[in-house]
């Protein structure tokens, strides 16, 4: 997957940034690269390799330090909307800010 500079603008506008020419050059460098980091990555065969849960399980046994899943805190979801400026059923409401 290869970028153009229309889209290098295209997704400077969604993230509301403004670009120079040079910066959009620069960036459309920086992201194809990516790109073809990624498509190296997925040429690689990796049929019958067992997924890590660590990258050190590949040269060593790995205990991972989990705690029991159990809560820990109040509930205190009014006290920490009461300072929202507009809140129903539980939600911080939010002006909408798609076009």
């Amino acid at each position: 997957m290869a970028l153009t500079l229309p889209d290098i603008d295209r997704i400077a506008h969604l993230a509301r940034l403004e670009l120079s020419s040079s910066e959009s050059e620069r960036m459309l460098t920086r992201l194809n690269g990516f790109f073809d980091i990624v498509e190296a990555m997925r040429a690689v065969d990796t049929t019958g390799v067992t997924p890590l849960a660590h990258p050190l399980a590949a040269v060593q046994d790995v205990h991972l330090r989990l705690r029991e899943d159990v809560v820990s805190e109040p509930d205190q979801r009014e006290a920490n909307q009461r300072n929202a400026p507009a809140v129903e059923d539980g939600l911080f409401l939010v002006p909408k800010v798609i076009e």
